[in-house]
């Protein structure tokens, strides 16, 4: 691999991860329009590596929380932070049984499809739209709706489906604080990716060499970095009320991917 790719490749996963846009959708649109060659499938490794990367932003953003947390599971009470822990667990409930048990069905749907890729970024353009015209409140997430929220988890495996819009924008337009809802919905998000580095990592299929050693480590580097700027951009925009950009922006690539898909 080379150097300028895995800083590309570092970057876009780090904007993607946060940022309402669909890194899934935004891969196949560019293996339809510059080719499959040209969009390569990664090594497994490299993917490990970047998602090991943001999920490190996610931490280093919230790492008050995080301890919070932390400190307050070990004091072994039912208080808010095992609450919240508890909700946690379950948003990971849906993920967890599609990736499971639907994941050969789910891969079916990555095989270039633009027209239904262009559908889903309108979906999450409309889901934007609304999460921004509601109003603001100062409800936390509840247990019913950490479930509701994780739905919208496994539904943002979809290509198209933004992850951080469907999961923001849904807990937002349950009535909770758009703050609260932005935090919930990143911190759900890395159990998820450490249990799937896990996976990964028990599997064997993960292989290291000596001469990838520098693009690996650029890429973190890369992921890493613009993880943290995307993070709190995407905080602060959403406290603003500022997702019905990104909003026109899915409608457009989405309008486009269905002309282009039905020309093709």
């Amino acid at each position: 691999m080379e150097i300028i790719d895995a800083i590309i490749l570092g970057v876009i996963q780090g904007l993607t991860e946060f940022l309402p846009v669909s890194s899934s959708g935004h891969l196949e649109l560019g293996k339809a329009i510059l080719g499959d060659e040209s969009v390569p499938d990664e090594p497994l490794l490299f993917t490990v590596i970047l998602h090991f990367a943001t999920a490190l932003s996610t931490i280093v953003i919230f790492r008050k929380d995080i301890f919070q947390i932390i400190k307050g599971l070990l004091q072994f009470k039912k208080n808010d932070e095992t609450m919240f822990s508890l909700r946690i667990i379950v948003s990971m409930i849906p993920a967890v049984i599609i990736g499971v048990y639907f994941e050969e069905q789910l891969e079916q749907l990555f095989n270039g499809n633009i027209t239904f890729v262009g559908f889903m970024l309108i979906i999450t353009a409309i889901l934007l739209w609304l999460a921004d015209k509601a109003k603001d409140t100062a409800k936390i997430v509840t247990t019913s709706n950490a479930f509701v929220i994780g739905i919208a988890q496994a539904i943002a495996m979809l290509p198209g489906i933004s992850r951080s819009g469907a999961t923001i924008s849904t807990s937002v337009l349950l009535g909770n604080d758009k703050t609260k809802a932005a935090r919930f919905s990143f911190l759900m998000v890395i159990p998820l990716i450490f249990g799937k580095i896990g996976k990964d990592l028990v599997s064997g299929d993960l292989n290291f060499s000596t001469e990838s050693s520098t693009p690996l480590l650029l890429g973190f580097i890369a992921a890493f970095v613009s993880g943290l700027f995307a993070c709190t951009w995407m905080i602060s925009l959403v406290k603003k009320s500022k997702l019905s950009y990104f909003a026109l922006y899915c409608i457009i690539v989405g309008v486009a991917a269905i002309i282009f898909g039905f020309i093709k």
